[in-house]
């Protein structure tokens, strides 16, 4: 029985051996076609460096898991607790978030050794058995926040490119999966009582969890994303000119950038053409539209007749038509569920903190690592923000 046991654990290991390996080498495969400039720039405060990614969650793992519990561990640098942190307060002071673009040090050298030092210690941790079952959870924890940051580098590498005048491709064919209209129809949902939340086994974060009833009325929710074909039709009907669609502070935020079109649309020649990875390109109209705020989400379906789904909605429905190309803005805003309970911490800082002034997306994008998405989980945004893969579906 003993010799099971060990054999069990000793496969176990093997297991997350192997998955850290893959999400790990997944985040340098992102970044691999950039230049060595291409790294450290940062053109606005909700866009960080790639190298300030690839530092920041090996920070995670060298942090929470290697410093506490592998004996004799000795910190890479000192300093880059400092220059690593997020905004984890309970682990101190930080690099403030504007300025992670300035940081020429370390150097893009000197982040890709300090990923090696950390993926090496991480390995023997792993093969000598000091990961505990209580452990697991944690690393779990730390391989999904990679996967978070894996997205967040593709949206911050094509901000980064896409607002470089020369308008460089990252490379050919990236992330070429589309969205196309078919034929698109209104999905009904009668009323009644449903539960929304995760359930079962697997990871999760903290914020899916409470699963709870909800009543819903009777409605209808698409079957498809809207396209750039609709949404030309809405900006050629004139509707960032036509106040009565956006909310008060959407209509500002019109006003004060002086929007006229989704964040990587450009009007050149008499064409409407948009930044890809791929590069400049004309705008496939029969493509789900993309880097769209929640301003524009909810003024465009306004404009339809119709509105934004709510999140226990889209849940719900969401067996019923294909996600995962676009996430997906929904009219709810990001609140705990009932029950919910802040883990004691640093881990503690992971979500709930952000539960104000933010609104939930739901779904996946085609920048959303394999692996990384179910339909319970609760993705939030600030609601003038563009750069995310961001789509709209119609409700009524």
């Amino acid at each position: 029985m003993k010799k099971d046991t060990l054999l069990v654990q000793a496969n176990l290991h093997k297991n997350w051996i192997k998955k850290y390996a893959e999400i790990r080498n997944h985040s340098v495969e992102i970044c691999s076609p950039l230049e060595i400039e291409d790294y450290v720039v940062q053109p606005i405060v909700d866009v960080s460096p790639p190298k300030w990614h690839l530092g920041h969650t090996t920070w995670f793992f060298e942090t929470f898991i290697l410093q506490p519990n592998f004996p004799g561990y000795e910190v890479f640098d000192p300093q880059y607790n400092f220059v690593f942190n997020s905004y984890y307060e309970t682990i101190g002071a930080r690099v403030i978030r504007t300025d992670r673009g300035n940081l020429s040090r370390p150097s893009v050298s000197d982040v890709f050794k300090y990923r090696e030092y950390v993926d090496q210690k991480m390995d023997e941790f792993l093969q000598n058995g000091y990961l505990t079952e209580s452990l697991e959870s944690l690393l779990e924890l730390g391989l999904n926040h990679e996967q978070q940051h894996q997205e967040l580098l593709a949206t911050d590498i094509k901000y980064i490119l896409g607002h470089n005048p020369l308008f460089p491709a990252y490379k050919k064919e990236a992330f070429s999966k589309k969205e196309t209209s078919g034929n698109s129809e209104m999905i009904g949902v009668s009323e009644g009582i449903y539960e929304i939340g995760f359930k079962g086994e697997g990871f999760c974060f903290d914020n899916e969890l409470g699963r709870h009833k909800v009543y819903l009325n009777d409605f209808k929710i698409c079957s498809h994303l809207v396209t750039n074909k609709e949404y030309l039709e809405f900006i050629e009907a004139g509707g960032y000119e036509d106040f009565r669609h956006w909310h008060a502070e959407g209509w500002d935020w019109v006003k004060q950038n002086h929007a006229k079109s989704p964040l990587y649309w450009h009007y050149i020649d008499g064409k409407w053409m948009n930044y890809t990875l791929n590069g400049l390109q004309e705008i496939d109209l029969e493509e789900a539209v993309c880097h769209i705020s929640f301003f524009e989400a909810s003024a465009f379906a306004s404009w339809k007749g119709k509105r934004l789904p709510t999140e226990a909605e889209w849940e719900v429905a969401s067996a019923h038509f294909d996600w995962g190309k676009r996430w997906e803005w929904t009219n709810s805003a990001y609140l705990p569920y009932p029950g919910y309970k802040k883990e004691a911490g640093a881990v503690g800082e992971y979500n709930g903190k952000f539960m104000v002034n933010q609104m939930v997306l739901r779904g996946a994008s085609i920048a959303t690592p394999p692996g990384h998405s179910r339909n319970t989980y609760r993705n939030f945004f600030q609601t003038h923000l563009q750069w995310q893969f961001t789509g709209i579906r119609l409700a009524q």
